[in-house]
C-alpha cells in the first residue's frame, strides 16, 4: 500500500508539473489596439490569448480570461497585427549560405537582421540554393533557430543567368544550370517539387547589361508553368521589360516579382489586363532606389526612375490589382522597410491596403488563408506588435516591438 501511495503521489506530481508547463506556454498580449484583418474594424484596448502556438481568443480585454500562469506582455499604447509576409526574399547572404554547418548564434543574428526585426513571420525565397534553404528551414522548424517560416523556389529557371549574379555565383561556387529545352524545365520542376519546394521562379527576361535582355523561350516557360501547376506550385516571373510581362501573361505565370524597369507607362487598360490574368504584383520599389545609388547617377535621375515604378504600382492598385509586399532582401542589403512603405503610400495605397499586402493577400494567393494572415481563433499565432499606429503614419509598419511566430517571441526590441 505504501508503495502504491508513492506511485500515486509521483503520478499526481507529474500531472501537476505537466499542467503547469502547458499553462506556462500560454502567452497573452494585453491592452493593445488590435487589427484582426484589413477588412475588420480594429479592437481598441484589445487582447490576444495564445495557447500551444495558436490563437485561443481575441477581443476586448474585458472579455479575455487570462490564465494565472500565462506570460503576459503589456501592450498598452501599442498595435497588434497578423504577422507579416515578405513575398520576395533571397536566402543568399554569405552568412546563410552554409546553413547546415554554421553555428546557431551566427544564423540567428542574420535572421534577426534580415527578417525578424521587421515583423516578418513568413518569407518566400524566390531564388537560392534549394538544398541550403531547405536545411535552414529545417533548423528553424526544429526550434534550433529563431526565424520566420520559409517558403522557397530554390534554383530558378533561366535561359542564361543575369549578368549581375555571375560574379557572386562564381565566388561562392554555386552552379545553376541554364534551362534550354522544355524537357529540362519539366525535370527541374519535378526535382524541386519532390525535394519540397513551394513554388517555381522563371527569369522571363534575364538582364545582360547595357539594356540587353535575354528572353526565356515561350515553350520553356509554358512547360515550366504547366508542370508547376500540376504540382500545385505557384510560378513567379522576373520580367525585366514589357516583353517579359507579355511572356508571363502568355505562359500563365501567377506573380510578377517586380515592377518593370523597361516599360512604357502603365495605362488603366494595361493594368486591367494584368488583373484579368490574375497576376499578383510585388513592387520592390526600394530595389530601384538601391540600384540607382550603385550607379552613382544624379538624384534627379534616381528619383525619376523610382517614380516610374511608383506610377506602375499606382496604376495596378487603382484597378484593384493584387499587391504583395516584397523587398528583394538577400539580393539587396537595404533591410530597413521604411522607404518601401513610404513609396507604396506615394503610389496611393492606404495603410489598410498595405496591411493587406503584408497579410491577407499573400495568405490567399499562396493558399494559406486557413491558418495565416488574420488574427482569429484557431489561426497560427504569428503576430507583430508595432510601436505606433499605421493609421497615423505608414512608417509604423517598420516599427516592430515584438515579432511572434507560432506563439514564440522571435524578436523583441532591446
Amino acid at each position: 500500500m505504501a508503495h502504491m501511495r508513492t506511485q500515486w503521489a509521483l503520478l499526481l506530481s507529474l500531472m501537476l508539473v505537466t499542467s503547469s508547463l502547458t499553462c506556462a506556454s500560454d502567452l497573452a498580449l494585453t491592452g493593445a489596439k488590435v487589427y484582426p484583418s484589413p477588412a475588420d474594424p480594429p479592437i481598441e484596448n484589445g487582447s490576444v490569448l495564445i495557447h500551444d502556438g495558436r490563437i485561443l481568443s481575441v477581443g476586448p480585454s474585458s472579455t479575455i480570461k487570462i490564465p494565472r500562469v500565462a506570460r503576459v506582455i503589456d501592450c498598452k499604447g501599442l498595435v497588434i497585427t497578423a504577422g507579416f509576409w515578405n513575398s520576395h526574399v533571397h536566402i543568399l547572404p554569405p552568412a546563410l549560405l552554409h546553413a547546415r554547418d554554421s553555428g546557431a548564434k551566427e544564423l540567428d543574428q542574420q535572421l534577426e537582421t534580415l527578417f525578424n526585426r521587421w515583423g516578418f513571420t513568413t518569407v518566400f525565397d524566390i531564388s537560392s540554393v534549394l538544398d541550403n534553404t531547405l536545411a535552414l528551414r529545417s533548423r528553424i522548424e526544429a526550434g534550433e533557430l529563431r526565424g520566420p517560416r520559409i517558403l522557397t523556389v530554390g534554383e530558378p529557371v533561366w535561359g542564361v543567368e543575369p549578368v549581375y549574379v555571375r560574379d557572386f555565383l562564381q565566388q561562392n561556387h554555386i552552379h545553376i544550370p541554364n534551362t534550354q529545352t522544355p524537357e529540362q524545365a519539366i525535370a527541374l520542376v519535378r526535382d524541386h517539387a519532390a525535394k519540397g519546394a513551394d513554388g517555381i521562379k522563371l527569369f522571363a527576361g534575364s538582364d545582360q547589361g547595357q539594356g540587353k535582355v535575354a528572353m526565356l523561350p515561350l515553350d520553356i516557360a509554358k512547360a515550366a508553368v504547366e508542370e508547376a501547376h500540376r504540382h500545385g506550385l505557384p510560378i513567379f516571373a522576373h520580367p525585366s521589360n514589357v516583353e517579359g510581362v507579355q511572356l508571363a501573361l502568355d505562359s500563365g505565370v501567377d506573380v510578377l516579382a517586380h515592377t518593370v524597369p523597361q516599360s512604357p507607362p502603365w495605362t488603366p487598360e494595361f493594368a486591367s489586363r494584368l488583373k484579368r490574368a490574375n497576376l499578383s504584383l510585388i513592387p520592390t520599389l526600394t530595389l530601384f532606389d538601391f540600384e540607382a545609388r550603385k550607379w552613382n547617377g544624379s538624384d534627379q535621375e534616381r528619383q525619376a526612375w523610382v517614380a516610374q515604378m511608383v506610377d506602375q504600382l499606382r496604376a495596378y492598385s487603382e484597378v484593384g490589382g493584387d499587391v504583395l509586399f516584397g523587398t528583394d532582401i538577400g539580393y539587396t542589403d537595404h533591410y530597413d522597410t521604411t522607404l518601401e512603405f513610404n513609396l507604396m503610400s506615394q503610389a496611393g495605397m492606404s495603410y489598410l491596403q498595405i496591411l493587406a499586402s503584408l497579410t491577407t493577400n499573400p495568405a490567399r494567393k499562396f493558399k494559406d488563408s486557413r491558418r495565416s494572415g488574420r488574427i482569429a481563433k484557431g489561426m497560427n499565432a504569428d503576430l507583430v506588435v508595432l510601436g505606433t499606429d499605421p493609421a497615423q503614419d505608414v512608417r509604423a509598419f517598420s516599427n516592430a516591438r515584438y515579432t511572434i511566430r507560432n506563439g514564440n517571441v522571435i524578436y523583441q526590441e532591446r
